[in-house]
């Protein structure tokens, strides 16, 4: 992602509940503000994650997402946005995304559609080649003042959410929402902390972490106590990610499900990759219990879900208002991949009756929803590996 995302997480407000401030009040910087022990509203505590991610899924998430059948996304980047009127895209070139030329496309992909692929960056040395930006908090010139008067309604809207001690009295589904956007900031901006344009010399960019950036967004000093709760919501959007992989592994288990591009040595070695991940996500011993949402009443738990699914629908809408189309790409693939992932927690009943070969009129996946998912939980894996690169870069400078 470039500018525009990387401003996106900058203006995050909600400052600390009391109890974590007085676990860190005494903490001389953010190397022990990493937050460990037991999360909020599950029964996982944060080492154990790191260990699990490090040694077992960030590997082999990172193979998966090399595959070709995960490395193209449809998706319509001129959808104009809903919400105010637009004058146009960041004129930065560096912002722009091109297209997969169609002879590019794996015959078994493209085949039946006329929709534009675009391929997704998921290295390092891609995202070099496709994004020779300017530096961190460029401002885009072209924003018109409706625009303007937008963002500062969020800023607004943000810094009135200082007081999380407010938040604390909100029901599970409430706290769970306002959790996994929050966990999808962190994990944005600790992406661009790690993939920093340090310097660009002789027109030879020099990308790497940059560890003041990653204490302005994360340090307790810097952001009043606000920084360790993000890495928190990180921590909890990845647990919810991971327990939806879990639970739609028998979708994938079935022998018809083919994860199709027309090359068949390589489809099979990607669905055996992926199945070899699903099982490690089935062994993590301390997965979220999504049961305690929406267990109410029938009627204020059908109430609740569907505020909830219409909170989440909005912030779809709002990736379409995004300029950088590096940033409304990766915006609408990761906010995909979260939606697929909860429509996968509230449909366990569905997938407990699948038909072994047979496809399932109850219970069913796109391919764009599949690539969505992977791929964004691949974005949280690699979000946790660079949090711990990161401490180790800031205990080596102390």
């Amino acid at each position: 992602m470039s500018r525009g995302a990387r401003r996106a997480g900058a203006g995050q407000g909600a400052a600390a509940a009391v109890q974590l401030l007085v676990t860190l009040s005494f903490l001389p910087s953010v190397v022990e503000a990493q937050v460990t022990g037991v999360l909020d509203d599950c029964l996982c505590d944060i080492d154990s994650i790191d260990n699990f991610n490090t040694f077992k899924i960030f590997p082999k998430i990172k193979k998966l997402q090399e595959r070709d059948y995960f490395r193209y996304y449809k998706v319509n980047l001129k959808r104009p946005c809903p919400f105010w009127a637009e004058d146009g895209h960041c004129s930065i070139k560096d912002c722009h995304v091109e297209p997969c030329p169609e002879s590019k496309i794996p015959v078994g992909i493209k085949a039946g559609s006329s929709t534009k692929y675009l391929k997704v960056a998921n290295s390092t040395k891609e995202l070099e080649d496709c994004e020779q930006a300017n530096k961190l908090g460029a401002v885009n010139s072209t924003l018109s003042n409706q625009s303007k008067e937008a963002f500062i309604d969020w800023a607004r809207y943000d810094d009135s959410q200082d007081h999380f001690c407010e938040l604390d009295g909100l029901c599970l589904e409430k706290r769970v929402f306002y959790k996994l956007i929050s966990g999808l900031h962190a994990s944005i901006n600790l992406h661009l902390c790690a993939n920093y344009l340090l310097e660009e010399t002789w027109g030879k960019p020099s990308w790497g972490p940059n560890m003041k950036e990653f204490k302005r967004r994360f340090d307790p000093v810097e952001t009043k106590g606000e920084g360790p709760r993000r890495l928190k919501n990180l921590y909890f959007l990845y647990l919810i990610e991971l327990r939806a992989l879990s639970k739609v592994a028998p979708y994938f288990e079935r022998s018809i499900v083919d994860l199709y591009t027309g090359n068949v040595e390589e489809d099979a070695d990607t669905k055996t990759l992926l199945l070899n991940i699903f099982q490690d996500t089935k062994s993590f011993p301390m997965h979220f219990d999504e049961k305690s949402m929406f267990a109410g009443d029938k009627k204020g738990a059908k109430s609740l879900k569907e505020e909830f699914r219409l909170h989440f629908k909005n912030i779809s809408r709002i990736m379409d208002c995004v300029g950088c189309d590096k940033c409304r790409l990766w915006g609408k693939l990761q906010t995909q991949g979260l939606g697929t992932a909860l429509k996968i927690l509230f449909s366990e009943k569905e997938i407990q009756k699948l038909p072994e070969n047979s496809p399932s009129k109850g219970f069913q996946l796109t391919r764009q929803e599949i690539v969505a998912l992977l791929n964004a939980f691949g974005r949280l894996s690699t979000s946790i590996r660079e949090l711990q690169n990161f401490k180790v870069l800031l205990q080596h400078s102390r």
